[in-house]
Formats: structure tokens, sequence, C-alpha cells
């Protein structure tokens, strides 16, 4: 892919931070909602708690998720960074496509399946199922922001030799291009 021009990644880098910090502060009210449901004894609070959870789940996780992936699937691509340039970059990829996944598979059904045990009056769901995703996620999360930020472990191998191919002097029939003074 060729780089992206300025214009066009600050315009991305923006969408993925607010969508990523977005993705972050909903994943926190999910699990300060799912906390809420597990230490209280009060059906309509447990009530309330699991339908504000199917509305941000219905609403908002997937499109947010989406939204982080791809964003920061293109800055990768169209940057030096590359996808599997740097360990960073690479980790925070395949941890954004887990917890996409996670998101689709494990806690939509789940928060779904709560929010369908109130409306039949019966609370079954169990609060601590609901918990976990969320906290889990939030540490994810917190994680990647972190190596977002001290862009730790360096290079990959394959990133090592793609950079020493770019950063390598041409040649013009065997002399360096370089001007030397």
């Amino acid at each position: 892919m060729k780089p992206l021009k300025r214009p066009v990644r600050r315009g991305i880098l923006v969408v993925h931070v607010a969508a990523s910090a977005g993705w972050l502060g909903l994943t926190l009210g999910l699990l300060a909602l799912a906390l809420t449901a597990f230490t209280t004894g009060s059906v309509p609070v447990i009530e309330a708690s699991y339908r504000s959870m199917k509305v941000f789940t219905d609403w908002l996780v997937l499109p947010l998720a989406f939204l982080t992936l791809l964003s920061g699937l293109f800055l990768s691509l169209g940057t030096k960074w590359g996808l599997a340039r740097h360990w960073w970059v690479f980790i925070k990829f395949w941890l954004t496509l887990a917890t996409t996944t996670a998101s689709v598979l494990a806690l939509r059904p789940g928060v779904n399946e709560a929010a369908g045990s109130v409306a039949s009056g019966v609370v079954v769901a169990d609060p601590r199922d609901l918990v976990m995703g969320p906290a889990v996620s939030l540490a994810a999360y917190l994680f990647m922001t972190v190596i977002s930020v001290l862009k730790p472990w360096g290079t990959i191998r394959r990133g090592r030799r793609s950079r020493a191919s770019v950063t390598s002097p041409e040649t013009v029939d065997g002399r360096s291009v370089r001007q030397t003074a």
C-alpha cells in the first residue's frame, strides 16, 4: 500500500484514537453495569443494568470495534510502522482482532441472554459471566494503550530486513549516489 499523505494519515489517526478511546470507555461502562448487577440484590436494578448493557452492546460495541480495527489496519499499512514490521503493532492488531471476535461471539450473546431473562420476569443469568468479559477486554485495551505509547520490543525480523533494504544507499553503476561533502 502506498504511504498515506499527511492530512489523510492524521484524519485516520484521529478516527482511530477516538474509536479506541470510545471502545475503552464503553467497556468501562459495561464493567460498571455488570458489577452493579453482580453486587446488588435488587431485581429492578439488575434489570436496568442488563437492559442498559444490551443497548450498549447492540448499538455501540461492534461499530466501535470494527472502526478501531479498520482504522488501525489502514494506519499500519499506510505508514512506516507496517503491520508486521514492529512487534507492538503486530500484537495490537491481533489483540484487537481477538477482542472484536470475543465481543461478537461471547459478550453480545451473553448480554442478550441476560436481558432476555429479565424481560421474561426471571433473572437466570449469572452476573459473574458478564463481569469477566468487560474486565478482560478492559485489561487488553489498557495494555494496547501502553504499548502504543511506549512502542516496546523493536522490529520483527522481517521488519529489520525490509528496513535495511529501504535505508541502504542507492547505487548507480556500482557507485553510491550519496554526496560526500
